[in-house]
């Protein structure tokens, strides 16, 4: 599950300048109606091929004929017509996250024969900024990551998680509107075939990362004879512990596993002779030091001006740490906040994406992840999970197991679709070894349900999202071939 605040950050400027604006499915070719593409508004592009339609859709697919919502979609034509074969979707992570100008950045990062394949297709997600944005009108203490993922007090209570779900969920019951209770990995699904019908492609090619890797599973089982080639990338768990009616239980409880996976890779690389960052002289020493500066500053935090809330506590510590560890490249300043912490000082935190995005993106995560699972609703439920966590994984506190503000929200209408080994064998699953969001041991879960539909190249790299990002030569060359020319492995592979 991507981190929603990534999300933001990498695109707050572009997004900003652009906000001015189980039924039947659509027909399997054109839409009835051509689209009407445009120059992108407010984008900051850097290509001017790049263009911009909306797609409607019914905001309720068992009212399908009721009120319709627009889908905010982007191209980037094919760079050799000739060799066109088809579209290519890019389906974001988050969830809360949009993959709208993306065919601007990540698209222009596929080489060159997958860009003259395909058109790069990119989309803002139902209830994403500007495809009929949702808001829940939180409060701004509310915004915090540490509350939408609520890590536990101290001294292991979930009272107060509680009772900030509850108020969390009560100003989206009331805020939020009808469309709030309408947005799920299933909406998501049906929302993607009705943008490949609106293209006027047959079956259509994606690539989904993180939550989009969800995203593009569930469409794949709904809409397996309109799929041509699907890369799964950074892979969520889709059955889980909890059993397939919690599923998205599982993708937080993956965080326990992810980070035990990626702290051992920092407390490497942060012991290591001659890093300028080097936090202790071994990664055990590392682990110690983070554990007990986590214990200290429950009891004495520091200031932290910028932050939210602007003081440098246990559960702020690890929220950074969870954040740090996404990428190698923040591992210096992760190590650099261990370090200041462990002086008595720390500059300002970093500033914060706009209050509008952030209202938007965690409206969109909440509504996502409450409306594809039921989650129980009493404290007890969650206590003695919270204990055991707490006592087996020291590192994540607690957090993987707690009570979301799904513990308040209504009860979804629909359940989780569940993946299963019938339909096309034309997916590609890629999977870093040490992935603090999506572990290794979640994408394990996913290939065995999907059986001989796919096939999986597990990266021997640390970070969230593979191809062409923290993945390796091996791995993106393995994708590309099978975006490019079709040619997948015959068996599951492993990129040293």
């Amino acid at each position: 599950m991507k981190e929603i605040r990534k999300h933001i950050t990498r695109t707050a400027v572009i997004t900003a300048a652009s906000v001015v604006i189980l039924g039947s499915v659509a027909p399997v070719g054109a839409s009835a109606e051509p689209l009407r593409w445009s120059t992108c508004e407010g984008s900051g592009q850097r290509d001017a091929r790049q263009e911009c339609t909306t797609v409607f859709v019914p905001m309720d697919y068992s009212d399908p004929g009721g009120r319709k919502i627009g889908i905010a979609v982007s191209r980037i034509p094919s760079e050799k017509p000739g060799a066109r074969r088809g579209a290519l979707l890019l389906i974001p992570g988050g969830p809360g996250g949009s993959s709208l100008d993306e065919p601007l950045e990540k698209g222009q990062r596929l080489p060159k024969e997958v860009r003259e394949a395909y058109d790069i297709i990119g989309f803002a997600p139902r209830g994403n900024t500007p495809s009929a944005p949702v808001d829940c009108d939180l409060d701004r203490s509310d915004l915090a990551p540490s509350r939408l993922r609520p890590w536990p007090a101290a001294d292991g209570s979930i009272t107060e998680n509680m009772a900030a779900g509850r108020r969390m969920a009560d100003a989206c019951t009331h805020n939020g509107g009808e469309l709030l209770r309408h947005i799920s990995t299933a909406d998501n699904a049906r929302d993607i075939d009705r943008i490949r019908a609106a293209l006027g492609e047959r079956r259509i090619s994606a690539w989904g990362v993180s939550y989009g890797s969800y995203i593009g599973a569930v469409y794949s089982e709904l809409f397996a004879d309109r799929t041509d080639r699907i890369v799964l990338d950074s892979n969520l768990d889709p059955t889980g512990d909890f059993g397939r009616t919690q599923v998205s239980r599982a993708w937080l409880a993956g965080f326990e596993q992810g980070v035990e996976d990626v702290f051992a890779e920092f407390a490497k690389w942060a012991s290591r002779p001659g890093n300028p960052d080097r936090v202790a002289r071994t990664p055990a020493e590392v682990r110690s030091v983070f554990l007990g500066l986590a214990a200290r500053l429950d009891r004495h935090p520091l200031p932290w001006p910028g932050a939210n809330p602007e003081v440098l506590n246990g559960t702020m510590l690890r929220q950074s740490m969870l954040d740090h560890l996404y990428d190698p490249d923040d591992f210096p300043k992760l190590a650099q906040l261990i370090r200041d912490a462990r002086r008595g000082t720390v500059p300002p935190a970093p500033p914060a994406p706009p209050e509008p995005l952030m209202q938007n993106a965690v409206a969109v995560g909440a509504a996502t992840i409450c409306n594809d699972s039921a989650w129980p609703t009493s404290a007890a439920a969650y206590e003695k999970s919270v204990a055991d966590s707490r006592a087996t994984y020291p590192l994540t506190a607690g957090m993987p197991r707690n009570a979301m503000l799904c513990a308040s929200w209504p009860r979804p209408e629909q359940a989780p679709v569940r993946i299963t080994d019938r339909g096309r064998s034309n997916i590609l699953l890629v999977q870093n070894e040490h992935d603090v969001a999506t572990p290794l041991a979640g994408a394990r879960k996913l290939r065995v349900a999907l059986g001989d539909r796919a096939v999986m190249v597990t990266v021997n790299s640390t970070g969230h999202d593979a191809y062409l990002d923290n993945g390796n030569a091996c791995g993106d060359a393995t994708v590309s071939r099978f975006l490019a020319k079709g040619e997948r492995p015959d068996h599951d592979v492993s990129c040293e």
